[in-house]
């Protein structure tokens, strides 16, 4: 397949990454230039304005900031659906939103997918990052060998729209887990704890996790750079609760999160990198939450190897 790829950013420019290393044919766009210039110059085909792109590929991918980005780009499209054209949405986007853009694809003849993924962006890099995917099974298994590439664990999660679903909700959940990582880490400070054995004491507990074991070292670091900014964890755990809300489920915890975020955003701005939340309890104690030792940025050092199909356990 022809598969083009548009959104080089943080994550995008991973995953696309993966297509080229691997030999997949790839055309890229993207609003900032230099992104797509240093594609081409790895061997990546200009794929001009998105409905070019849709026009010359077999698959499109979109891997956009928001529901509005992605909104964009898919009317330009369009018009240039036709029968058997793919589109795979990467981007962490709203299940209203990909079913309805995703009904307007199906019904000039082509595919949609919602394929979300899960990780971090060093794992997007090696190729190892997780990902879901919603759609009829005869188009996952279309696409599967495009997903295989991108990522380690692909696991098909029922009709489109699933796979958004649960995005934020995993979301969320790293979220509530940043948020009482950086409670943890403060409070060990405070009580006179050594930074480095009480991240080793969590480490080996019941109460670690992907996050503590990834943000909290970038966290004790003093770098905080997970390449993923406070405006991002807002829209994530806000389209986290729209699904609450029209599940017409009550949530406590993601409220208050909201909440936090919020101020964090208003005291730091919204490109703040989202580990830094753990400043707000910082600047309340007057404590800093760093020990040596620990890694700038987290690198996957798993090789990169061939993805396969997660089957979920019935």
């Amino acid at each position: 397949m022809h598969v083009g790829f548009i959104g080089l950013g943080n994550v995008g420019g991973k995953l696309a990454g993966s297509l080229l290393r691997n030999g997949i044919a790839v055309s890229v766009h993207d609003l900032n230039a230099d992104l797509t210039g240093a594609f081409e110059a790895r061997g990546a085909g200009a794929g001009g304005d998105p409905a070019a792109m849709m026009r010359g590929c077999d698959a499109v991918i979109t891997c956009l900031p928001s529901p509005a980005a992605s909104d964009a780009v898919m009317r330009e499209m369009l018009p240039e659906v036709t029968d058997g054209k793919v589109w795979m949405e990467m981007s962490t986007t709203d299940e209203a939103e990909v079913k309805r853009l995703g009904a307007e694809v199906i019904a000039r003849g082509g595919a949609a997918v919602d394929c979300p993924v899960s990780g971090g962006c060093h794992r997007a890099d090696t190729g190892n990052i997780s990902i879901f995917a919603g759609c009829d099974r005869d188009t996952f298994e279309r696409v599967l060998p495009l997903l295989t590439v991108m990522g380690r664990r692909v696991l098909h999660t029922g009709a489109l729209g699933s796979a958004s679903v649960l995005k934020v909700l995993t979301n969320y959940l790293a979220t509530a887990n940043l948020v009482s990582c950086a409670e943890a880490l403060t409070v060990a400070k405070g009580a006179g704890m050594d930074l480095a054995t009480a991240y080793e004491a969590i480490r080996i507990s019941s109460g670690t996790s992907f996050v503590h074991e990834t943000e909290s070292q970038v966290i004790l670091n003093g770098s905080r750079d997970i390449s993923f900014t406070m405006d991002l964890v807002a829209k994530d755990i806000g389209l986290f609760q729209e699904v609450a809300d029209r599940a017409g489920v009550p949530l406590e915890l993601n409220p208050l999160l909201v909440s936090i975020f919020r101020d964090g955003i208003a005291r730091y701005g919204p490109r703040e990198l989202s580990p830094n939340i753990i400043r707000r309890l910082e600047e309340a104690t007057g404590l800093d939450i760093t020990a040596p030792g620990f890694p700038a940025e987290m690198v996957d050092d798993e090789p990169e190897a061939p993805g396969a199909e997660v089957v979920a356990r019935r």
